[in-house]
Formats: C-alpha cells, sequence, structure tokens
C-alpha cells in the first residue's frame, strides 16, 4: 500500500500503554515500522490519540507545550496548523496498524474512531496531503469489515460524496478520489438498492479517468516543470548574490553604513520562497501511479464474486487459484466455458459504459520509452520505472479477471481477442520479471481458454507457444510454470481438432510428458498431466500422435511414481484446494489410460 513516512522511530512500551495498543499491535509497531518521525512526533501522537478518545478532537494540540513547539518549528513555521500535521502523522499511524492487525480495527470500531478520521476528511479543499492519509486509512478500516458498517450513517457517506465530488485536477486530488472511491466500494451494502446502479458507475467513472492519464506523458511534462523550476530558482539566486555584490560595494563606499553580514545570501523578498516545495513534480506522478495502482486492484476485487483482501487479491493468478478456476470452468463433457466469477448488472453495465475493458488493456502496454529514460537518467525519479512496472502487472491481472467475467462482445469480438493474443504474445517476451510472467502468463492463459471456448482461431504458432513454455518453464516461480503448461494444454486441444497437426501434437506431448515426469512441483507436474489429457483426448491427429511418441505405455509407468510421490509430498507440500486438484487429476490418470487403451484396441 501507499506509504509516506520518510523516517521511523519506535514507541516506547510507557506510551505505547497510554496510546492503548494490544500486545501483538504493540510487536508489529515495534518490529516493523510506525508512522512517526521522531521523539518529538511521538509525544505529539500521544496527545492526539487520548483527545480522540476523550472525544476532544477539535482541541488537539491547544495545551502542547509552547517552548516545544517554538524548538522545533522555526517561526516561519509557527504558521502552519500544527493541528493538521499531529493529526496527519497519527491517522498515518493509525491506517498502518490496521492494515496489518485485525486487533487495531477491533479497537478503531469499538473507540469509535471513524468520526475523528472523517473530521480531518473534511480539510480535504486545503490539506490533500492530509485528506489522502485519511483515505488510505478508511480503505484499510473498511475492507471486510461488517462491524464497521452500522457507523456510516448518511452524515459520514455525505462527508466521503463530497470529496469525490471535488474537480481539482491535481495528481493528488486524483488519488483522493480513487482511494475514497474504493472506500464507497467497501461499504456498498450501506447504498440502497435504488441508489446502487448510480454509485457503481460513480465510482468506475472515477477509476476510467484516473486510468485514462497518460503515465508517461505526465513524466515527460512534469519534469519538464521540475527543470523550468530549478530554473528559475538557480536564476534567481543568481539574480540576489549579484545584488549582494553590488549592495556590498556601496557598503564600502559609505564609512557611516554599517557592515553587512557576510553570512547573508538573500534577502527577505526572495521570490524563490513563493516556488512550490521540492519535488513536489515527482510527487505528483507518484499520486497518479499509486492511484492507477489503487483503481486496477478494486476492479479485480470487483470481478470477483467474493471480494478478496489485499494479500489474495494478487494470488489470483497464483497456482492453486489458477487451478481452482480452470477446474471449475468445464462443464464436465461438455468442454463449455463456465465462469466461476459474476459481475452484477450494476457492475456490468458501469464496466461498459465507462470503457473500462478498454482503459485496462492500455496499461498493459509498457510506458512511453522517453518516460522510461527520463527516470533512468535521474536517480531521485528512478524509483518510478518500479511503480512504472507495477501498474503494467496490475493491469495484467485485473486483464486476467475480465476476461473470466466478461463475454466476448463485451470485450469486442472475436477480432479484437485476437489482436489481444498478438499483443499479449509479444509482451511476453519482452521481460523476465517474475510478477510480469506470472501477471502475463495468467492473462494470456485466460485470454486463450475464452478463445478456445467460442472456437476463435489462436493467433499464436506452434513456435511461439514451444518457445514461451520453453522460457517459462525455467521460471523459479511455480504459478509461472503452471501456466505456461496450461497455455500449451489449451493450445494443444485447438490444435488436434485441426488437420495435418499430429508432429506438432508430438512436440507439445513430449514436452509436457517430460514436465509431468521431471518437474519438482507436484502441482506443476499435476497441471502438466492435466494439460495432456486436454490435449489427447480426442481427435484422429492426436491419436495418430500418441502412437508416435508411444504415450500409453509412458503413462503406465509414470503412474505408480505420481501416485508415490502424492503419498509422499502431497500433504507435506500442498494446501488443501491443491490436494482436490491433485486427487481429481490422478483420477483422472486412471480413465485417461483406459480410454488410451480402448483407443488401441479400436483404432479410429
Amino acid at each position: 500500500m501507499y506509504n509516506s513516512f520518510k523516517n521511523t522511530a519506535k514507541i516506547s512500551p510507557e506510551i505505547s500503554n497510554r496510546l492503548l495498543l494490544p500486545p501483538d499491535l504493540l510487536t508489529w509497531v515495534h518490529g516493523e515500522r510506525c508512522a512517526v518521525e521522531d521523539d518529538f512526533c511521538i509525544n505529539r501522537l500521544e496527545i492526539l490519540a487520548l483527545e480522540c478518545r476523550s472525544g476532544q478532537v477539535s482541541s488537539v494540540g491547544q495545551d502542547l507545550d509552547t517552548k516545544i513547539m517554538l524548538h522545533h518549528y522555526s517561526s516561519e513555521e509557527m504558521n502552519k496548523n500544527y493541528i493538521e500535521d499531529i493529526a496527519n502523522e497519527a491517522i498515518n499511524l493509525l491506517w498502518n496498524v490496521c492494515e496489518c492487525n485485525n486487533t487495531a480495527v477491533s479497537i478503531f470500531n469499538k473507540e469509535g474512531c471513524l468520526e475523528a478520521v472523517l473530521h480531518y476528511m473534511k480539510k480535504f479543499s486545503t490539506n490533500v496531503d492530509l485528506a489522502i492519509s485519511v483515505a488510505n486509512c478508511l480503505q484499510a478500516v473498511t475492507e471486510d469489515n461488517p462491524d464497521l458498517l452500522s457507523s456510516f450513517n448518511a452524515s459520514a457517506q455525505q462527508v466521503l460524496e463530497t470529496v469525490m465530488l471535488c474537480p481539482e485536477t491535481t495528481m493528488k486530488h486524483v488519488l483522493l478520489r480513487t482511494l475514497i472511491a474504493g472506500t464507497i466500494w467497501n461499504i456498498k451494502d450501506t447504498i440502497p438498492p435504488g441508489s446502487l446502479g448510480s454509485m457503481v458507475n460513480a465510482i468506475l467513472k472515477i477509476f476510467s479517468e484516473s486510468l485514462a492519464i497518460d503515465a508517461g506523458e505526465t513524466i515527460i511534462r512534469m519534469n519538464e516543470a521540475e527543470k523550468n523550476r530549478l530554473k528559475l530558482a538557480a536564476e534567481a539566486e543568481t539574480e540576489e548574490n549579484m545584488s549582494d555584490v553590488i549592495d556590498n560595494c556601496a557598503v564600502s563606499e559609505d564609512d557611516d553604513m554599517e557592515e553587512i553580514p557576510k553570512g547573508k545570501v538573500r534577502r527577505e523578498h526572495d521570490i524563490s520562497d513563493l516556488l512550490p516545495s521540492d519535488k513536489w513534480e515527482l510527487k505528483e506522478v507518484t499520486a497518479l501511479l499509486m492511484a492507477q495502482q489503487t483503481a486496477l486492484e478494486i476492479i479485480v476485487n470487483m470481478c470477483c464474486s467474493e471480494d478478496p483482501s489485499d494479500d489474495e487479491w494478487e494470488e489470483l493468478s497464483s497456482s492453486d487459484e489458477s487451478d481452482l478456476f480452470m477446474e471449475n470452468s468445464y462443464n464436465e463433457g461438455s468442454g463449455l466455458l463456465m465462469s466461476p466469477l459474476c459481475l452484477s448488472d450494476e457492475v456490468h453495465s458501469a464496466f461498459l459504459n465507462n470503457l473500462i475493458p478498454k482503459k485496462i488493456l492500455e496499461k498493459t502496454a509498457f510506458p512511453n520509452s522517453v518516460a522510461l529514460d527520463i527516470c533512468m537518467h535521474n536517480p531521485s525519479w528512478k524509483p518510478l520505472i518500479k511503480k512504472l512496472n507495477t501498474v503494467q502487472c496490475r493491469a495484467l491481472t485485473c486483464l486476467h479477471s475480465i476476461l473470466l467475467v466478461s463475454d466476448v462482445d463485451c470485450l469486442g469480438g472475436a477480432s479484437a481477442l485476437q489482436s489481444l493474443a498478438q499483443h499479449l504474445s509479444q509482451l511476453v517476451f519482452s521481460k523476465t520479471d517474475t510478477e510480469f510472467l506470472e501477471a502475463i502468463t495468467s492473462a494470456l492463459r485466460a485470454l486463450l481458454q475464452t478463445m478456445a471456448s467460442k472456437n476463435i482461431s489462436q493467433c499464436m504458432t506452434p513456435d511461439q507457444l514451444l518457445a514461451l513454455c520453453e522460457a517459462g518453464i525455467h521460471s523459479s516461480n511455480a504459478s509461472v510454470r503452471v501456466n505456461v503448461v496450461s497455455i500449451l494444454g489449451i493450445s494443444g486441444s485447438v490444435l488436434a481438432k485441426l488437420q495435418d497437426t499430429a508432429e506438432t501434437l508430438k512436440m507439445i506431448g513430449k514436452f509436457l510428458l517430460e514436465v509431468a515426469m521431471k518437474e519438482s512441483s507436484l502441482v506443476v507436474a499435476g497441471e502438466a498431466l492435466d494439460a495432456l489429457f486436454d490435449v489427447f483426448a480426442d481427435g484422429k491427429e492426436a491419436e495418430k500422435a500418441a502412437v508416435q511418441m508411444k504415450l500409453l505405455p509412458a503413462l503406465k509407468e509414470f503412474q505408480p511414481v505420481f501416485k508415490l510421490r502424492m503419498r509422499k509430498e502431497g500433504k507435506e507440500q500442498c494446501s488443501t484446494d491443491q490436494l482436490c486438484v491433485l486427487d481429481n487429476v490422478k483420477m483422472n490418470l486412471r480413465r485417461f489410460i483406459a480410454y488410451q487403451e480402448t483407443l488401441g484396441k479400436n483404432p479410429t
């Protein structure tokens, strides 16, 4: 999750006790991170916590020791609203601990912290950073938290709706609206049924607007703005220094004038003080990328029949999840795709109205090469490369989910899916990063499955398929390996229905058989067997290839080995869901051998 903390400090047990943090939460704060900058901030945080608990939020900071404040702030900074600074520190801490600790969320519910937090959301028009902290906190505490729903009365919802309608166009405001939209999705059960459609449409409109912004072009524009700002500052500094030299000369000619201190470098009217704060352009780009990442993650949640948690949403393309999806994707005997996920009418309609599939597809592409070059050669901007890659991976995972829940027409028809297949097949060879490979192979797997179920011809050549699988099968990530053997199985089953494909099927079969026999992961081995069953399930070309590669004797020899591996490794290495899938594979192996024996006696 987005985190604005720069420095960390431990909270002493005494202060932690006064903050009333639970022991397990205290352990986490001590061991991992805490949203405070120094001892002074700890004192501020302690005071705010006590004030919040006493219901005196509006008076926070009024009794702070003036000497401490004078020590911590310069005279210019005293004009700032330090109460909001204290609130920002506290809300950041609250967000972090609630995001990682269920006990903290329970305390948030019981102590009525929502009202205190929403009080500061109302400051969004004058303090967007504080509002973003509140929005992050709200999104964390509202996820899978039905006990909090009753606290979102009409007044609380009005605050959120007001923020969503904010017309400001800065990237920070884009992030703020995106986070609030995510919060409203989390509390959708509080929305009257008659308003649900308009609410979902408003949420997806915000996501669509966020995703429509070209991050690459924004980087180029903001980098240019930074250069201009720094140039103006340098020119102002030079002009100021020249003015000082002239002043010094004038003073030296006038014996009655006092000598100007040697340390003086600028006047009180220095215009650089009026320029934006340092690195504001970089902060704008960072806010945009965070908004886009958040929007994509929430769209994935919207595609699921049950909203997954932050930890779970990323596992949609993992091996066990993919196995379960594909296991449930077939109506036994018919081979038709039966989606395990579903979209409500409201979400489905809003997806189309706001061009969500199109926006997601655009985000799967690589960012502007000029923007990447800017980031690569600017140390302070270089971390943006990782954020750009994260957005791309989230878009691919989002595409995977969209493919599982949308029909062909919603995705643009057969030609659009074929173009998408070409796009993904080109992307897949572009990077070796594990997260990217998992996301791209998951999306490609779902796409090819959709195309196969609708008898849409696939555009990847056998050579491309085998090259993909040769590269993917050596990945250290088991999910990637599961995806590539599944892709090969899907494509092979399509080829088996065509003419003169026996040689290609034989290559595919040998590859899958070798994976099943030599793969270290039992889950991947099981997926390879499952893919074999799909490829050689039916058709003259498949029957011909199976005979030529001696598939039946090879499987007979391997069957007891697979059973032994399941007994020895299954319970130790696999989850309950994975074991269910593997048990099904073992049963299908027995059936497939019997089927091949029948074919041997009665060839087609």
